[in-house]
């Protein structure tokens, strides 16, 4: 048991509400200090810093301050305005526009935290004021930042392609079609409930085309960016990590020539929030690899891996145990360390059984990022809970449906890989 002291005295710090980063060093120091002492225990912090310094992991840092300036810069005004005029007479419309502009947003914020943050202090309050329940307005908001990381420039896929040596540029192309998968199935759900609870429409009939048009072409410049970023990579315009360069520079000019909302005094306020979105995913990731190295030197993943090849013949039935596994630990750990952790153990396992592993990885990203928004621990619960001021309880009970919806777009894109790999195929 001893080669496993540190994981489970990782659980333990844990379930003791220690941040996920700290509970790893912790026990990676512990594992260097008293357990294998062939190595000094300055290798932690060796590991915890080696690990960032990758260019690859500029595109982190870049796409997180493009999704702060694109807020400052009045963008995701323009979009939620455009989302109220697609669907705010459907069933539910407020709930719709919720949902919509997450996916809206995807190429934008490329974080399922930042979006449920932002979303939360936007929208929840206007859904309150039309009648929601403030239980139901966070779980929709919660819910639908599902869809955020995995339209690109999601910061996780980004991880899943730089841990598995997969390219970046197929994992991107590979996420729009899911995300637009999980739009519709939210939006389906909101109307469900909305129709049962008689939530009413923003709006009383459809908005014209003509409107629709002019708000579209007011907001062209924020949809103009992921398609951008596609074509970029497409045609070799620039790599992944320049394109989070190149967004920041866009969201910049947009900003201050466009739609002139973007101020000199802003740059503080920016360049802050830049800086705590980026240290937070950089700690996790330096965190996870420094624990990484002991998993490592004691074979864990190697053990792991040949466990399930030797006792899982089927691809489909190691896709399910691999789906089961992620969804318990993702509801203890934020997506980001997870990714880092765990990809590493299973993709050569699926390699092996013959599985792509682009299909895998986005498959990887939906599971991970639905863990965050179930209960009891999932990170965009806590996040939209705290902001809103909502009970768990309350969140709790207004979640199932859309688990349910959720989960069940998993197991579809799961086990029907062509969903999730003709773009890549079309475009590459």
């Amino acid at each position: 048991m001893t080669p496993y002291i540190p994981a489970i005295v990782l659980f333990v710090l844990f379930f003791m509400r220690i941040p996920v980063a700290f509970a790893m060093v912790i026990s990676t120091a512990l594992y260097f200090a008293l357990i294998n002492t062939t190595f000094p225990v300055e290798l932690v912090i060796q590991r915890l810093v080696a690990s960032t310094e990758s260019f690859p992991y500029l595109a982190i840092p870049f796409f997180a301050c493009a999704g702060v300036v694109f807020n400052y810069a009045g963008i995701t005004e323009k979009l939620m305005k455009l989302a109220e005029m697609l669907v705010g007479h459907m069933r539910g419309g407020m709930g719709q526009v919720n949902v919509l502009l997450s996916a809206l947003m995807g190429g934008l914020s490329g974080s399922a935290n930042a979006d449920a943050a932002m979303q939360t202090k936007v929208v929840v309050p206007e859904m309150t004021k039309l009648g929601y329940s403030r239980g139901f307005s966070t779980v929709v908001t919660a819910a639908s930042s599902c869809i955020t990381p995995i339209i690109p420039p999601g910061i996780i896929l980004i991880l899943y392609a730089l841990v598995s040596d997969v390219s970046i540029a197929r994992m991107f192309f590979a996420g729009y079609l899911p995300g637009l998968i999980l739009c519709a199935g939210l939006m389906i759900t909101v109307s469900i409930v909305a129709r049962r609870r008689n939530y009413a429409a923003t709006r009383d009939k459809r908005t014209s085309l003509a409107q629709i048009g002019r708000q579209a072409l007011d907001s062209i410049w924020a949809l103009f960016l992921p398609f951008g970023i596609l074509m970029g990579l497409r045609f070799g315009a620039f790599t992944p990590t320049e394109a989070g360069a190149v967004s920041v520079l866009y969201a910049v000019i947009v900003g201050i020539v466009v739609y002139r909302k973007l101020k000199w005094e802003h740059i503080p306020a920016i360049l802050l929030e830049s800086v705590v979105a980026t240290a937070g995913v950089m700690f996790i990731i330096g965190a996870a690899a420094a624990f990484g190295s002991y998993l490592t030197w004691e074979g864990i993943p190697n053990a792991i891996s040949a466990a399930l090849v030797e006792n899982i013949e089927n691809p489909w039935m190691l896709l399910l145990v691999i789906n089961l596994i992620l969804l318990v630990v993702g509801c203890f750990f934020e997506g980001g360390a997870a990714m880092i952790l765990l990809a590493p153990i299973f993709v050569p396992v699926i390699k092996a059984a013959g599985i792509d592993p682009v299909h895998f990885g986005i498959v990887m990203s939906i599971n991970l990022t639905i863990a965050g928004f179930t209960p009891p621990f999932g990170t965009m619960m806590f996040i939209t809970t705290s902001i809103a001021n909502v009970k768990l309880e309350d969140y709790v009970r207004e979640a199932w449906p859309f688990l349910l919806t959720l989960l069940g777009i998993l197991f579809l894109l799961t086990f029907v890989p062509q969903i999730v790999l003709i773009v890549p195929q079309l475009l590459m």
